[in-house]
């Protein structure tokens, strides 16, 4: 509670780059990819509005206590910047997106099945298959296009690079410090 993000940040870089990694016999330096971080958490709101750097820098906001964060990291064998790249399967409505009109029928459609099933939670395209929604690519594109519905592409790195994430989700508590809420057994 109380700690400035771009301090976790700054850790964060410093015990990722510390460490290799090695794969088929050969080591490489573990990089934190610089254009990714964690984030804070509302209620059907997985994107709040802080952001939690994994390296140096930032803003200086600071973590309250009552609130929930994604701790995410990313680390990488190539250059540490990510990319878009490839087929996008993996969609979330926005949070804050108003009415607006929709001229395609089809779109309107697809928008009642997203909004009865996922509201603002993260799907992806094998979703829609599973609860019957067949022929929706174009409707789909279109609440793209619309800014209704937000994409999120595979994230690339270099050709040949490794990427690894890893996540946990806490909340700041008065009394106790951090409780982390994903912890299992084999943490």
């Amino acid at each position: 509670i109380d700690v400035r993000l771009c301090d976790i940040g700054a850790q964060i870089e410093e015990v990722m780059e510390s460490h290799t990694v090695e794969i088929n016999g050969k080591e490489y330096p573990v990089k934190c990819c610089r254009n990714l971080n964690g984030h804070s958490i509302d209620p059907y709101r997985i994107h709040a509005g802080k952001s939690v750097p994994i390296v140096k820098g930032g803003v200086e906001t600071k973590m309250e206590e009552g609130e929930y964060y994604a701790i995410e990291t990313f680390g990488t064998t190539g250059r540490g910047y990510v990319i878009e790249d490839g087929e996008c399967s993996h969609y979330m409505k926005n949070y804050d997106v108003g009415h607006v009109p929709l001229r395609l029928p089809r779109s309107k459609q697809l928008l009642g099945t997203i909004d009865r099933n996922f509201g603002t939670l993260a799907f992806c395209k094998r979703y829609l298959d599973r609860i019957g929604e067949t022929r929706y690519g174009m409707a789909l594109k279109n609440l793209c296009d619309n800014g209704i519905v937000q994409p999120y592409p595979p994230l690339c790195d270099i050709k040949g690079s490794y990427v690894a994430q890893y996540e946990h989700t806490i909340l700041l508590k008065p009394s106790s410090g951090v409780e982390v809420l994903t912890r299992g057994d084999d943490y």
